[in-house]
């Protein structure tokens, strides 16, 4: 699978660079969250500009790297989605689940709001 990183101090945004993401690509997709996981990244920003065609398969990677980050107190996000994917997450209602932001700049807007809100709420528990 084609794709690029951006990392920055709080968010890792993931741009594939595929008009696919299929049975062929997700567990590839899948195993690059668990290494950015393992890295120490929390919260991921999936930006989707190239991609047309999901399956049920890159649904579910997509799922897991929500799962992924929700578990580690990070935040996940999607950008840039195209209508053909955006009408098969709304008929999988993943819409209610999901984060999803229009275009990239709001994504890691949205996610650097969960961290400070995240500190601040751990600062209050203390």
């Amino acid at each position: 699978m084609k794709y690029s990183i951006d990392k920055q101090a709080k968010y890792v945004v993931v741009q594939p660079h595929e008009e696919k993401i299929d049975a062929s690509l997700a567990p590839e997709l899948k195993t690059l969250f668990i290494n950015l996981a393992a890295d120490g990244d929390k919260s991921f920003v999936l930006n989707m500009a190239d991609v047309k065609y999901v399956d049920s398969s890159g649904l579910s990677a997509v799922l897991f790297g929500n799962r992924l980050a929700n578990e580690q107190k990070g935040s996940f996000v999607l950008t840039n989605i195209g209508d053909h994917v955006m009408k098969l997450i709304k008929i999988s209602q993943l819409n209610r689940v999901l984060a999803i932001y229009t275009i990239l700049e709001a994504g890691i807007d949205a996610v650097l709001l969960n961290h400070a809100e995240q500190n601040l709420k751990s600062e209050n528990e203390e």
